[in-house]
């Protein structure tokens, strides 16, 4: 049943006036939902949207659900669903750091993101503390970028250093990279939320996505 701003499909209340508010229609979050709540879901938005991300989409939901709609691109490693088109391309971009190779997948989430909201997104994979040296050689990318996303896991110290080397604003993402004394990435959490170098928030652990959307913000 729809009421104004919304649609009531009982086990789900779609917020089909988000686009006009915040300028982005609402991200399907996968996990918890049946195959058949997102077919649902992906109907009823059809109906009052062009575009549609699905969000912690793994590859086996994909499968079930691809022909709900023939529109739906998949992003496997960012596990991203998608319907629509990419917005036109803005002037600025986003440059995203990893730590490690470990923490791509959080990185993925965030860049395709920021890259279907039309935003130029440049990848700096596995420049963390324990070979710094390796960050040196692309202090050029650190000073063009007009948002720069940090993603580390363990201690996160990475966080830090970049925010020493750059003016632009930052985002950290704390990620559940780690052995036991990390904690799922508490310790990644702590760290960047105690880092000494200010200009930087941090979003919640392995938010990618959470990440990507307020880099878009900062971008336009």
């Amino acid at each position: 049943m729809e009421h104004k701003g919304f649609v009531d499909l009982d086990f789900v209340k779609l917020d089909i006036a988000r686009n006009e508010r915040r300028g982005f229609p609402e991200i399907v979050y996968a996990p918890p939902k049946t195959h058949l709540q997102l077919k649902k879901i992906i109907k009823e938005f059809r109906k009052h949207t062009d575009s549609l991300v699905i969000s912690r989409l793994d590859y086996k939901k994909y499968q079930a659900i691809k022909n709900t709609s023939g529109a739906l691109k998949y992003f496997r490693q960012a596990r991203l669903g998608f319907i629509g088109k990419s917005l036109k391309p803005v002037r600025g971009h986003v440059l995203i750091i990893t730590a490690g190779t470990a923490d791509i997948p959080v990185a993925q989430e965030a860049a395709v993101f920021l890259e279907l909201c039309g935003n130029y997104v440049e990848r700096l994979y596995d420049v963390g503390v324990a070979g710094v040296h390796r960050l040196e050689h692309f202090k050029d990318k650190l000073k063009r970028a007009r948002v720069i996303i940090v993603i580390a896991g363990m201690e996160a110290a990475l966080l830090s250093i970049v925010s020493g080397l750059s003016r632009a604003p930052l985002i950290g993402v704390p990620t559940s990279v780690g052995y036991g004394a990390a904690f799922k990435g508490l310790s990644a959490l702590l760290g960047m939320l105690n880092s000494c170098s200010p200009g930087s928030v941090i979003v919640n652990i392995d938010n990618g996505l959470g990440a990507g959307y307020f880099a878009n913000l900062i971008n336009k």
